[in-house]
């Protein structure tokens, strides 16, 4: 059996609806440097491009977190 690891690094927003908004990025550079992600977020916010659906803006960072997914491959041969 081949195990395949995918990793994903999420970026969350509060929007000016309070909700949560989430920008997904996969295979991100490892290590990951907190400084580097928070003025990354940072200047997501202060360019004002994201929107989500309904159209409300990126107000603040919430927070980030590095998801890792093991996949396991099962030959049925």
């Amino acid at each position: 059996m081949e195990v395949i690891v995918l990793k994903t690094l999420e970026l969350q927003f509060t929007t000016d609806d309070n909700k949560t908004a989430r920008i997904s990025i996969e295979a991100p550079i490892e290590p990951v440097d907190t400084n580097q992600v928070k003025a990354a977020m940072a200047d997501i916010i202060e360019s004002n491009v994201f929107r989500t659906s309904n159209g409300s803006a990126y107000m603040e960072l919430k927070g980030a977190r590095l998801i890792e997914n093991n996949i396991t491959e099962i030959m049925i041969d």
